[in-house]
């Protein structure tokens, strides 16, 4: 069995549905790990190579015994894509602990966890880490107090996993997304906040979850082999810009 696995978080939507759906298509097998059940039983059904596993990242034991059933499952581990978090998102003076905590336990301590659980099978493999942060991460904005840092937490995290992992052959890279356009942000994001991204990303439009996938699953490739520690926008530009004033672009 020498077709390689990627173990994807929060698998059953979005960027880690198509990261998954993406690796299949480049002949990879894939673990699928999401805490909502039903959703993962959906997304799964009729995927080859894939098996779903159902599991917080958020808690310690069940990460553990996560990556012990994945382990047994598929024999090893080539790649793990930290892409489960919550979006949570609201003024600063009305986030209370409770509410930090809840963002931080999964955007920020799931990755901890998934990637400190998986470094003795990466070593077997000399395999790659993927988390994925935010734009939010990279440059501030309103009502992303506890989700912006946990995304920058992530990205210094990555940095600290390049560093003392190299020694293993083990590769850690994050990806950090712009705007995308996801089922969800179409339906809460009003006609006024579109028209303002479209305003201020260079490349006039959202992303798309399959533009984001085929960043992480290059990273997770051999063609990414000399690539560690590096944080990548893929943001269509946004965060090169800065604040940005499209009136005198032309």
């Amino acid at each position: 069995m020498s077709e390689k696995v990627a173990l994807v978080t929060g698998a059953a939507r979005g960027i880690g549905l198509a990261t998954t759906q993406l690796f299949i298509e480049h002949g990879w097998r894939v673990a699928m790990v999401d805490r909502d059940g039903d959703a993962l039983s959906d997304a799964s059904t009729g995927l080859n190579k894939v098996s779903p596993f159902e599991y917080d990242v958020s808690i310690p034991s069940q990460v553990d015994a996560m990556v012990d059933s994945v382990r047994q499952t598929f024999g090893r581990i080539d790649a793990v894509v930290n892409n489960a978090g919550v979006a949570d998102f609201g003024p600063i003076e009305d986030t209370g602990f409770d509410r930090w905590r809840e963002v931080m336990a999964t955007n920020l301590d799931g990755v901890f966890l998934v990637s400190q659980a998986c470094i003795s099978a990466l070593r077997d493999t000399r395999g790659a880490l993927v988390n994925i942060a935010s734009i939010s991460g990279l440059r501030a904005s309103t009502l992303r107090v506890a989700y912006g840092t946990s995304k920058a937490a992530v990205i210094q995290l990555t940095k600290q996993q390049a560093a003392e992992l190299g020694e293993y052959g083990i590769r850690a890279n994050c990806v950090c997304p712009g705007p995308v356009r996801t089922k969800l942000a179409m339906a809460v994001h009003s006609p006024e906040i579109i028209a303002s991204y479209h305003d201020a990303i260079p490349l006039n439009r959202y992303g798309t979850e399959r533009e984001i996938a085929e960043v992480i699953t290059f990273l997770c490739s051999d063609k990414a082999s000399y690539v560690t520690g590096q944080i990548i926008a893929s943001d269509g530009g946004f965060e090169s810009t800065g604040v940005g004033l499209p009136a005198l672009r032309t």
